[in-house]
Formats: structure tokens, sequence, C-alpha cells
């Protein structure tokens, strides 16, 4: 990319990331400054408002490019602005997860990011839609989704990994084992108490390779149902995950399907997208093929449960 090609917007959630986190992000805007690059900065107020500059970016034909720096909610409301466009977007994570960004390769080092940038290597990203509302890499449904409304009603400004013990503590001894219908494609998949994934990303929280077959551009959702009615049940489950012997156990239901659906008889269910508090049950889901180009670390791979536990210490 040349400063020729137009400019590059900007867009930043003031809120998100540590302090530390924050000079990326500058790092690299002073970078294409001296490159000669025009900049046009805007801070988010909100992530329906990171959705509305994307949009704008989209259809301007002066905008060459879209840097979004934020945690996950900012990046998929950024995402979610630049469906269908043919503008390609540059990752610069800021958040507490950031699962996208580290399965897509990036880490904590602004010279990661220029060097992506400089090289211009460009991959196709699916989006997930549910009841109309797009996320980029993981549903949860149950347990999951349970910590996640803990979390956010206790959250107040920046939080780190170490946050979620409690919520997760708490979660893990209170949490009742509802039952859950699954349809992918048209076919039932599942019926019972237990854990739901729907997601386009294979790693998950503290890198966990939750969807193991997952590949963010194939044009498919992986789902993963784990069959549980216990905390013995889910401790088991979560071993077997840490050492990567889930995906395969008859305890666990695998499936790949353009469609999905969630239901329960009961409203006590909840759920989560992106980290973030999800819609109430029956949920739907479906595939948003290419929606996105992004550019992305040439031969990067997902960093795992060791990589980020360290970045998580630092």
């Amino acid at each position: 990319m040349k400063p020729d090609d137009g400019y590059i917007a900007y867009i930043v959630n003031p809120k998100a990331g540590a302090s530390s986190s924050k000079r990326i992000g500058r790092r690299f805007e002073q970078y294409l400054v001296r490159k000669g690059f025009e900049v046009r900065g805007s801070l988010t107020a909100s992530l329906t408002h990171a959705c509305e500059l994307a949009t704008d970016a989209a259809v301007d034909y002066n905008c060459a490019m879209v840097v979004a720096v934020g945690g996950d909610g900012t990046i998929r409301e950024v995402a979610h602005g630049l469906e269908g466009s043919d503008k390609p977007l540059l990752i610069i994570p800021q958040g507490t997860e950031n699962l996208l960004a580290n399965e897509l390769g990036f880490d904590a080092r602004p010279k990661t990011i220029i060097r992506t940038f400089e090289a211009g290597y460009v991959r196709p990203l699916d989006l997930g839609r549910a009841n109309g509302k797009c996320f980029t890499s993981i549903a949860g449904f149950g347990f999951d989704g349970a910590v996640v409304r803990r979390m956010s009603q206790q959250r107040v400004g920046h939080i780190n990994h170490f946050d979620y013990f409690w919520p997760i503590w708490r979660t893990f001894w209170e949490y009742k084992f509802e039952s859950m219908q699954v349809e992918v494609d048209g076919e039932e998949m599942f019926t019972g108490p237990g854990l739901v994934f729907v997601g386009n990303i294979s790693r998950y929280a503290i890198g966990l390779q939750i969807l193991h077959y997952a590949d963010f551009g194939d044009g498919l959702l992986d789902v993963c149902v784990y069959r549980c009615a216990s905390q013995l049940h889910l401790a088991k489950h979560s071993l077997m995950t840490i050492l990567k012997h889930h995906a395969n156990r008859r305890d666990v239901i695998y499936r790949q399907g353009k469609n999905v659906t969630v239901r329960s008889s009961t409203a006590r269910i909840r759920t989560e997208i992106d980290g973030d508090p999800g819609p109430p049950l029956p949920v739907q889901i479906n595939v948003i093929p290419h929606a996105v180009n992004c550019v992305v670390p040439e031969g990067a791979k997902p960093a795992g449960i060791r990589t980020r536990i360290i970045r998580a210490i630092g």
C-alpha cells in the first residue's frame, strides 16, 4: 500500500486496554505518519459508534484501509461495519482476550503490526450472525454465558485475566445444568444438559482449542457440544480440553455447518457473543462467508495456552 492509494481510517476505542497496550496503537499511527500516509483518527463513543465509523469508511472511495484499535467488542463492530466492503481491515489488539487477533497471529509487539502492514497479506474472514447480531469469534451457551453475564455485572473499566477468577469460581459452584436443543443445518444434533460453543475460530479464552477444526475463512461454523450435567463432569471436560483430547470423545459432539439453532424450554440459560452478553434463547446463527478482508501476518499461527498465559502475566 502506498500513501497515494488513499487515507487510512484509524478507529480507536479509548477505553479499551491498559496503558501499556495503548502505546502500540499510538506508535503504529506515528509510523504511518512518518511514512507519509494520511491518517484520519476517530475515537469511539460506543460499540454502535464503532460500527457507524466503519460503515462510513467502507463507502468512502478515498479510504484505502481501516485500522481498528480495541478489544474483541470493538473489532466485532468494526468488522460488522465493513461487511461486504473491499476495504482491508488491520487489527491492533488492545483488549483482555483479543480472541480474533490471537487467532490471526497478532501479538503485542509494534514490529509485528508494522511487518504485517508492509507485507499486505490479506485473508478473507467469515462472520457469524446470531439473531441479527454479527460476531467474529465464538458464541457460548450455558456455563460460559453465565460467567460472562456475572463478569459484565461487576465490570468497572478495563479488566484483566485475573478479574475472571471470582466469576468463574462462583459460577462453577452455583451453576445449574439446564437442557438445550441444538440443530445444525436443520438436523437435530443434541438434546440435553451441556455446554454449547458455536464459532469461527479455533481457540477461546486463554487459548483453549475448543473448536479444534475451525478455520475463520472456510465458509462454515464449527459447533462443539459438551454433554455435561454436573460440576465433576465440567471439571473433566476442562482438563480434556486443556490437553486437546476433547474433540473426539464420546461425551463431546462436534459438527460443522452453515446454520445453527440453539433453543431451550427454560429462559434461565445465558449466552455470550465474543465475550459480551448475548441474546436470550432461542438463537439462530448463520455464517456470512468471506465478509471482511483482513490484513494478517503471513504464515502466523494462533497463539496457544502457554503463549497467552505469558502475555497475560506480562
